[in-house]
């Protein structure tokens, strides 16, 4: 049985979250079941390719609602999470039981963790640092910005190749592993190695990038970036390098964000 599960991609709480609902599905509903991810991304065009249900079982972690009747599993905590009206109703009337959404939760992570315990009786407590971790990551709740920026442990040493990595393929390969791994395991692969290095020296870089072009007024951190050849930054840096600050303004291009 194919199971197709979509779900935000180059996001460490995205890939963490097609990670435990893997292992959810695999130790209490469909043993047998063969995985293939697809990332997904926001943009302007937020439509869905009708072509990409193609499972016998479709599910959505941690991404955007879809109407489409072959959507069999939905996971959200984004206050985001409907594209239209007509989507939320469409969610509100479903009666299958397998369509959840709960905005009160820092990590679409520990949110499938709970509804896996509450409701179909599965634990998994081997990945009990893989949730608290993606609580912390994409809940923000990060004890200061030097723990953001400096990337002292393996989920943080991790985020940086999620988030930055060329393509979906060493995503999904991160999905495999956290199913049955620890994050310090896989942040040791040579091949986790080999992409993190070149990335960390240009995440120093564009410390010191920021920290000669930004300025702080009022609380309020500028800087601007066009012309820099930067994709994204670590949004704590801003923070780390003004400590008083409370709110960041920046420009910078994109490739896939028009």
């Amino acid at each position: 049985m194919l199971e197709r599960v979509l779900y935000h991609d180059h996001c460490f709480d995205g890939a963490a979250s097609a990670a435990y609902f893997s292992r959810f599905i695999a130790g209490a509903i469909h043993p047998d079941a063969e995985f293939r991810y697809t990332g997904m991304a926001h943009k302007a065009s937020q439509l869905f390719d009708p072509g990409i249900f193609d499972g016998d079982e479709n599910a959505i972690v941690d991404f955007k609602y879809s109407s489409d009747p072959r959507l069999t599993w939905w996971f959200d905590h984004h206050q985001s999470a409907f594209l239209t009206p007509e989507d939320a109703e469409h969610f509100r009337r479903d009666t299958s039981g397998r369509k959840l959404y709960d905005p009160s939760y820092k990590s679409c992570t520990a949110f499938i963790r709970t509804v896996a315990a509450e409701r179909f009786g599965f634990r998994a407590p081997d990945l009990d640092d893989l949730v608290n971790w993606s609580i912390v990551i994409d809940g923000a709740q990060y004890p200061d910005a030097r723990t953001a920026v400096e990337l002292g442990t393996p989920a943080m040493k991790l985020t940086l190749v999620i988030e930055a990595a060329k393509g979906s393929g060493i995503v999904q390969q991160i999905i495999l592993w956290m199913q049955h791994r620890l994050l310090s395991e896989i942040i040791a692969e040579p091949e986790i190695q080999r992409l993190y290095e070149p990335l960390y020296q240009r995440h120093v870089e564009l410390i010191d990038l920021i920290r000669n072009r930004a300025h702080q007024e009022d609380g309020v951190v500028f800087f601007d970036l066009a012309g820099c050849d930067v994709e994204g930054y670590n949004k704590f840096i801003p923070y780390y390098l003004f400590p008083s600050s409370v709110y960041t303004v920046s420009v910078s291009t994109s490739r896939f964000r028009p």
